[in-house]
């Protein structure tokens, strides 16, 4: 594997020979996002767990076109607020007509391939951010690696398929400068886009391999009119990313389905979520259960790179060890999201 990549880094080199000098030097720009929300929720084993949340990101990118087509970048993110890992994604990519190969810390191909359900509020019911509120498992469909240190290809779109495959030597790097003894990642997936008469349609098919196990999921958008629907679905085996000294798991099951309609400023969806798990850990126990959850949510543009944003949701999570405890409840969630 490693003579493979090093024989592609060395043909991408080739290929920028003799016309690096007459591009255009790399500038880089800046952008990003700042997220405040406040909040209230009513569960079962206690009060809320916050009353505010925050997410906030300073993205770095900049690029050059070679004399021979071929574009040259690099991609930055900064964390606004962290504990541990202050830089989020950074990675640089060579893009042309074969496609794009992206390398440095970055999302998995799976992770960015995947359709899922629409849903506009800032909780959500798919990898959101329901357990920033309560105390319950968090469903995912797409249940990505996260950011690791991996080689990435992305064939062009022909016809409006597109494919992606993603390799990571080691699950241990994430954070390190070198590889320790974590599992190698393989992460594949493929999705098209298209519209026939003025409906648009979404398909996606990925999967990842880590340890021992698997997970793989399916996901599809329809839209027509100002109407989104859309659902998705995911399987993760009871090995996928299990070290040898790991707790046991089980298989988990996961669904979304979802609609949105869009009018004129104003976007709101409905969204509903099932899992069926086995990987759930608190502290040292991994247990059984499932949860399903409803969020409404609304999305209102104030202006450019300003929108209001709410959520009213709603869960259930009943878990099949005593040492975890059942809970229900609701909430509501607002604030603002800001792009620049």
């Amino acid at each position: 594997m490693k003579k493979i990549l090093f024989a592609s880094s060395a043909l991408v080199a080739v290929a920028a020979a003799g016309t690096a000098q007459a591009s255009e030097p790399i500038k880089l720009s800046v952008g990003g996002y700042m997220e405040q929300w406040a909040g209230v929720a009513d569960q079962d084993v206690g009060e809320s767990k916050n009353a505010f949340q925050s997410d906030t990101e300073v993205h770095f990118s900049g690029s050059t076109t070679l004399d021979n087509g071929i574009e040259v970048g690099a991609k930055i993110e900064l964390e606004g607020e962290t504990s541990s890992d202050q830089i989020d994604e950074q990675y640089l990519y060579v893009s042309g007509g074969f496609g794009q190969v992206r390398l440095g810390k970055d999302d998995s191909a799976a992770d960015s391939m995947g359709f899922t359900a629409p849903s506009v509020g800032p909780v959500g019911v798919n990898d959101g951010d329901l357990t920033n509120w309560v105390d319950a498992y968090l469903i995912d469909t797409v249940p990505s690696s996260g950011d690791q240190k991996r080689v990435t290809y992305y064939t062009p779109s022909i016809s409006g398929f597109q494919v992606g495959v993603s390799y990571a030597d080691d699950s241990g790097s994430n954070n390190n400068d070198t590889a320790t003894d974590g599992d190698n990642i393989l992460s594949a997936g493929i999705n098209y886009q298209g519209e026939f008469d003025g409906v648009s349609l979404g398909l996606s098919a990925t999967g990842e391999n880590q340890g021992e196990g698997n997970w793989y999921g399916l996901g599809a958008t329809v839209g027509f009119g100002n109407f989104v629907v859309g659902t998705s679905w995911g399987h993760i085996e009871d090995d996928y990313a299990q070290g040898e000294n790991s707790v046991t798991a089980d298989d988990t099951d996961a669904f979304d389905v979802g609609v949105s309609y869009a009018m004129d400023a104003a976007t709101v969806s409905l969204t509903y979520g099932y899992a069926e798990y086995g990987n759930r850990t608190v502290g040292s126990t991994t247990t059984e259960g499932e949860i399903s959850t409803v969020d409404l949510g609304m999305s209102y543009a104030l202006g450019a790179g300003v929108a209001w944003k709410s959520s009213i949701f709603w869960f259930d999570d009943e878990s099949d060890s005593a040492a975890v405890a059942d809970n229900d409840g609701y909430g509501a969630v607002t604030g603002l999201a800001l792009t620049f």
